[in-house]
């Protein structure tokens, strides 16, 4: 049995995390009534995703309503439809740069990159910049009712000069924290070559502070091990030592 001082402890942390939620509602409530007022749109939005937005921007609801503003107008431009038609992005699937299967044993879906099929001199950046929204939107559309994020393994073996494109890269980290924001779980860095750190570190400043500490550089002599401290083996990508076979986003069947 716990001692007296262990159930105070934890009903103190539920009270604390009760008013904390409560606080994070009632910034959501403010949040929906800016928005609403400035876009009718927003009304279809659920608290789920305006949550997100405002932990984006640490409970500030002025910034979050900012950015969610920001956002909506995006995705009128840039998805018109609601999602992007495969059509759009058939020569960049026809490389197979982006996979998605299984879950880790938090039950995120895991998305697979494999950087040296990406070709910084063999892309048209529009439709390279449709083909990351089409991943963030399939793989989040994999996720469990339960879960929010998702989680990247980024292989950069074989990765080398001709693979370089800071604008892309730029891009997509745009994308991900401006419109996907709290969506990452983690992003596992994997096979990082030593000419990547010069491309790093034209990136890392615009890396926003809590997406840096969800990004994990993997040692080669211990990749397994690593990886299945978060995913079990079953779930693991053959190529990584685990027994699950890539599936190309294109092929990755939604669940119901």
């Amino acid at each position: 049995m716990g001692s007296t001082s262990d159930y105070e402890n934890g009903a103190e942390k539920a009270v604390l995390c009760s008013k904390e939620d409560e606080l994070e509602q009632s910034r959501v409530n403010l949040m929906r009534s800016i928005v609403e007022a400035k876009d009718s749109s927003a009304k279809a939005t659920d608290d789920a995703t305006l949550r997100r937005f405002l932990r984006a921007r640490d409970l500030n609801v002025e910034k979050a309503s900012e950015l969610f503003l920001k956002y909506l107008k995006w995705k009128r431009a840039f998805v018109p439809l609601g999602y992007i038609p495969e059509s759009e992005v058939s020569n960049e699937l026809r490389k197979n740069k982006i996979f998605i299967q299984g879950l880790d044993k938090q039950r995120r879906p895991i998305g697979v990159i494999l950087a040296a099929r990406h070709n910084a001199f063999d892309r048209d950046l529009e439709e390279f910049k449709r083909l990351v929204v089409y991943g963030f939107d399939k793989i989040c559309a994999c996720m469990t009712r339960e879960q929010e994020k998702f989680v990247i393994l980024a292989d950069l073996e074989g990765w080398g000069y001709k693979n370089t494109d800071i604008r892309a890269y730029l891009m997509i980290l745009e994308i991900m924290q401006d419109c996907y924001p709290e969506r990452l779980g983690k992003l596992f860095m994997i096979h990082v070559p030593y000419l990547f750190w010069a491309a790093w570190k034209m990136v890392y400043p615009f890396i926003d502070k809590v997406t840096k500490k969800k990004i994990v550089f993997v040692e080669d002599k211990h990749l397994k091990e690593t990886l299945l401290n978060d995913i079990d083996e079953s779930q693991l990508p053959e190529i990584f030592g685990g027994k699950l076979r890539l599936v190309p986003a294109q092929d990755c069947v939604v669940p119901n």
